[in-house]
């Protein structure tokens, strides 16, 4: 399992070093500023000094976002997911999940829309250092529609009716360029 996270780690920084910073969210986790790239809401479950870096890739039809942290707490779920808005100074600042098929009604709670295959669903655990790797991958593309975030949550994602798409409350947010 350690040699296995060994490769995809590497295999993330290799591609985090290939994409244009532009189109990369990294930074190192703050309370709120302005001009900071990554936010904490909530410093005893994303402390400040955490790490994190968001890479989107786009190819033919398909996206695929890798979410990599560094310094959370160790051996623990969150939830992350791709916001329309970036952060701001409250966690709500970053808005709804971007969703490929916009649902109608906000907030999103319907499994027909809020479900991995029409969002960004970014959950991880992570290990003993606090570090974690997730990768979503979708059969779309962003097109010329805004997400501008990554938004880490308190818990793993839902999926039910009435709280599909729902992970608790929003930690801590990272700035990301998506085309």
């Amino acid at each position: 399992m350690r040699k296995l996270l060994s490769v995809v780690a590497a295999a993330a920084l290799a591609a985090l070093a290939a994409v244009p910073a532009s189109a990369t969210g990294h930074g190192v986790f703050e309370t709120w500023r302005e001009g900071a790239k990554a936010v904490t809401y909530d410093v005893q479950k994303v402390p400040v000094g955490a790490r994190v870096a968001v890479v989107p890739l786009a190819t033919g039809r398909k996206t695929s976002v890798l979410l990599w942290v560094h310094g959370l707490l160790p051996y623990r779920h969150y939830g992350a997911h791709v916001h329309v808005k970036p952060c701001g100074p409250n966690p709500a600042d970053a808005g709804p999940h971007f969703q490929d098929q916009a649902d109608p009604v906000l907030p999103s709670v319907d499994p027909a829309y809020a479900n991995p295959r029409n969002e960004i669903w970014l959950d991880f655990a992570t290990d003993d250092k606090g570090s974690a790797i997730a990768i979503a991958n979708v059969l779309w593309r962003f097109g010329d529609r805004p997400a501008a975030a990554v938004i880490i949550h308190n818990e793993h994602t839902h999926t039910a009716p009435g709280e599909a798409g729902t992970a608790g409350p929003r930690l801590a947010c990272v700035n990301a360029r998506f085309r």
